[in-house]
């Protein structure tokens, strides 16, 4: 449990000073203002054989967990949140909490990694998994069945093509029908976006990316509006298959959160500049961007998103497959290298990595703005696409 913090006052604080204090922990035994490590995997029973310090054993219980996930609750404004191994324990811990012959409906567009899974792994766990369109809301309506349709999926963005979901719209289907409504938030960020208030009943991000912002942690997040029989059966999940975050991984990821406020913020400026200037670039044949008037979900972003449009980006070139390539290896500031949401420029290549099948157009090349100067990010950039 936390000794001491600023979160129980915390109407009275903004998110980026109750961040930077890391909801103002101070260790009880040393007065420490930095979280110590707990690495015990077990732990001294009571004399009448009882756990009441809540510890039993290290794959379910760890304080500096504790600490990682009351900061993730108190962001995303949930009941309760929990942190994983990874991004894809988290997902897919969510849906082998269901049950054999559920109905899924997930995104057609989305993290490839999860989209991968649902495709050729979800069905040996008898799940019946529908893709559509997200960003249509008659899509979803058609999609969803009424007392058959136990989870609905969304990402929003939606990885790499950054297509909008209307989270708001998408609960008024799900719930009527008795489903579930999920959404990876992971380039949103609860400084952007806070599904859980829009009405989804479970958030998830890949915490490797921004919420730890660093490019040294492996890890995943959920959070949930209800601490509720489905999530029971969810932290069941985590403990009997060993998806706990490991002690030091949540360490950093509580000293990667102490900056999210002001990385998302300049991530999401240099974005928006890069954006604007790359549609104006002769090699460039369109720019994917919430932020832009000229996006479909523009206007859907600006409800939804509060604070700015994200970090991330895509372009598609006029010449192709191969100038995409041949402009990503001319990179010298962006890092070619998957992953996003570091403090660090990143670029790829995604049709190639995601191979066949894949609904990434061949000549797109992602971009995740980190927190460099945005001058030397677009001239590195301009100079690759004309040697192209």
């Amino acid at each position: 449990m936390i000794s001491e913090s600023i979160a129980m006052t915390a109407p009275a604080w903004s998110t980026r000073t109750l961040l930077a204090q890391a909801l103002g922990h101070v260790d009880p035994a040393s007065r420490a203002v930095v979280p110590p490590i707990h690495v015990a995997t077990t732990y001294i029973r009571d004399p009448d054989n009882q756990y009441r310090s809540g510890n039993i054993y290290g794959r379910p219980d760890n304080e500096t967990v504790r600490e990682a996930e009351a900061i993730i609750a108190t962001l995303e404004g949930a009941a309760g949140a929990m942190v994983l191994g990874s991004g894809m324990s988290a997902a897919t811990a969510v849906f082998l909490a269901l049950s054999p012959g559920d109905h899924v409906v997930a995104p057609e567009v989305m993290y490839w990694g999860l989209r991968n899974w649902l495709i050729n792994e979800a069905r040996h766990w008898g799940l019946n998994v529908e893709l559509v369109d997200t960003s249509d809301i008659e899509a979803v309506r058609a999609a969803v069945k009424p007392g058959v349709t136990k989870l609905v999926w969304l990402e929003t963005p939606s990885n790499p093509l950054w297509d909008l979901a209307d989270i708001a719209a998408i609960a008024a289907i799900a719930r009527p029908a008795g489903a579930k409504l999920a959404v990876d938030s992971t380039c949103a960020t609860p400084m952007l976006t806070r599904p859980l208030a829009l009405g989804a009943d479970i958030v998830m991000h890949s915490a490797t990316k921004y919420l730890n912002g660093h490019s040294d942690v492996i890890a995943g997040a959920l959070a949930t509006a209800q601490e509720d029989s489905f999530w029971t059966r969810i932290r069941r999940v985590r403990a009997t298959l060993g998806q706990i975050l490991a002690p030091l991984e949540a360490y950093l990821l509580i000293r990667g959160m102490r900056t999210l406020d002001i990385r998302v913020k300049s991530a999401c400026a240099n974005a928006m500049e890069l954006a604007t200037r790359l549609s104006n670039h002769a090699a460039v044949a369109s720019v994917l961007y919430p932020g832009l008037p000229t996006h479909p979900g523009h206007a859907l972003a600006r409800r939804q998103m509060q604070g700015g449009f994200g970090g991330m980006l895509s372009i598609r070139l006029r010449g192709g497959e191969a100038a995409a390539i041949a402009t990503a290896a001319k990179l010298e500031l962006w890092k070619r290298a998957t992953s996003l949401g570091g403090v660090e420029s990143l670029v790829e290549h995604r049709g190639s990595i995601e191979g066949p099948g894949s609904p990434c157009p061949m000549d797109l090349l992602r971009l995740s703005a980190g927190i460099e100067d945005v001058e030397d990010l677009y001239q590195d950039l301009d100079r690759a696409l004309r040697a192209v």
